[in-house]
């Protein structure tokens, strides 16, 4: 299939304009020839307006919309962009295709390429989308975030601002298919001096009972090696650790402690030292590759001159061991693993 220009997608787009409009400013209601939603997020509200009917060309073009608070207006290929936070147009065509169930097309000739430099793409342009979708965020409290943090064991969500939530976040399949939309707790993934860097989503069911039902429901994007999620600001001492519930669990037993989330056993070996960082606490996970993780962390750090000390749990991980045994059970195993200087400095409980 010959590659459809921005214009031609647009128009074909008009055409299904208010199932356009249906699936992804779900937020929204149609008002007589109009779709009218809070804004192009897909925020409640009635600011925002899109037009149902109308020629495909010229004045009163379907799907033209405009923001009557902001002053934005656009297509219907810029609600897909900024619903879903994508920053290459290959990769709004491409979901734009997939909506409207058009083949994808064939690669163009590598002479042809070669004539046009590429567009921003890879970690640069994954990690603009991340900030991007993180400026999309609400606060995690009171929200369908924190009543799945709740359900997993995790209440103590003091210094956790490097987590948020979006109420209707874009999922999209690995494969064919269209794309949901589910709650999700968004995460930050920042370097050592806080820039954001890329994001980790974990889509959950609307009632924040558990995790959406959605295969992965757990996607990060952005430029992550070395980088991590970060709850309080780091000293002298850190955990890290591997998921985010898991951190979050340990961090119920050692209140005062910074952590960090690597996101995965891969990205916790290869974690990057604040520079003033002198003691490390590895958070195991029990499984081969929290052990893997855990050697390659263990030895680098001793090369940095930085202490080591591995924090084991008594089940699967900590968020196993906070479900199924409880806080106190949890705070009596920590307590003999960490120094003991550490133990009256991070775990006494804050008022």
């Amino acid at each position: 299939m010959a590659r459809l220009n921005a214009t031609e997608l647009a128009q074909r787009l008009g055409r299904q304009a208010e199932a356009v409009c249906r699936h992804y400013l779900s937020n929204g209601r149609k008002q007589g020839n109009y779709w009218q939603v809070g804004d192009v997020q897909n925020n409640p509200g009635r600011s925002m307006f899109v037009r149902l009917t109308g020629s495909e060309s010229g004045k009163g073009v379907v799907g033209k919309w405009t923001d009557a608070q902001s002053g934005e207006y656009g297509d219907l290929l810029d609600v897909i962009r900024e619903s879903l936070g994508l920053i290459d147009f290959a990769d709004i065509a491409d979901e734009a295709r997939r909506f409207l169930s058009l083949p994808q097309p064939e690669p163009e000739p590598q002479a042809r390429r070669s004539r046009t430099p590429p567009a921003p793409s890879g970690s640069s342009a994954s990690s603009e989308a991340a900030r991007r979708l993180w400026r999309m965020t609400q606060p995690l409290i009171s929200s369908v975030a924190e009543t799945y943090l709740r359900g997993r064991g995790i209440t103590d969500l003091r210094g956790t601002a490097n987590l948020r939530f979006h109420p209707n976040c874009y999922w999209r399949p690995e494969g064919d298919g269209l794309s949901e939309t589910w709650p999700a707790m968004i995460a930050a993934v920042t370097d050592i001096n806080g820039r954001i860097t890329g994001a980790h989503r974990t889509w959950l069911a609307r009632d924040g009972s558990g995790k959406a039902p959605v295969d992965p429901p757990r996607k990060a994007m952005g430029d992550l090696l070395g980088h991590a999620v970060r709850l309080d600001d780091t000293q002298d001492v850190m955990a890290a650790g591997e998921g985010i519930e898991t951190v979050l669990s340990l961090r119920q037993a050692v209140p005062r402690m910074p952590m960090v989330s690597a996101l995965s056993a891969g990205h916790l070996a290869a974690i990057l030292f604040p520079p003033h960082l002198r003691r490390l606490y590895i958070v195991r996970d029990n499984d081969p590759a929290g052990d893997s993780a855990r050697g390659s962390l263990v030895d680098r750090a001793h090369e940095a001159g930085i202490e080591a000390i591995t924090l084991s749990p008594m089940l699967g991980d900590f968020n196993d061991d906070l479900t199924a045994r409880g806080l106190d059970a949890l705070r009596a195993q920590i307590r003999v693993q960490i120094a003991p200087e550490d133990v009256s400095r991070f775990m006494a409980m804050t008022p």
